[in-house]
């Protein structure tokens, strides 16, 4: 049974950091992409990066280029989302998602679509 597990959230202070963590199970790891995403009260689910774990490529949504940096750890089947410089609009609940990938991936749901999902973790950016 394929399993995401997120973790990290918390309250963090404007232009500060944080990192979320995605453990993934029940699936071949590097079979897979993993994506990031969010969603804030009253807003859609926003993509916000991905990996693709069979060949390492990235993608990133121009709303987090340049502050958010995605990486994994084979040993420990997990998927990192370091965010940095962040503002109180980056407040909202982190979702990860699974999916099995063809060396690419992509955050856009008319592009790439995501079969499993975590529960989320709340991160929360106080001004």
């Amino acid at each position: 049974e394929v399993q995401l597990v997120e973790s990290g959230g918390g309250l963090v202070q404007a232009g500060g950091s944080l990192s979320v963590s995605c453990v993934v199970s029940g699936f071949t790891f590097a079979d897979y992409a993993i994506g990031w995403f969010r969603q804030a009260p009253g807003k859609e689910r926003e993509g916000l990066s991905c990996i693709s774990l069979s060949d390492g490529s990235t993608y990133y949504a121009d709303s987090v280029k340049g502050r958010f940096t995605i990486s994994s750890d084979y040993a420990k089947n997990t998927v990192y989302l370091r965010m940095n410089s962040l503002k109180p609009e980056d407040t909202a609940v982190y979702y990860c998602a699974a999916n099995v990938p063809s060396g690419w991936c992509d955050v856009r749901p008319e592009i790439y679509e995501y079969d499993y999902w975590g529960q989320g973790t709340r991160v929360t950016v106080s001004s």
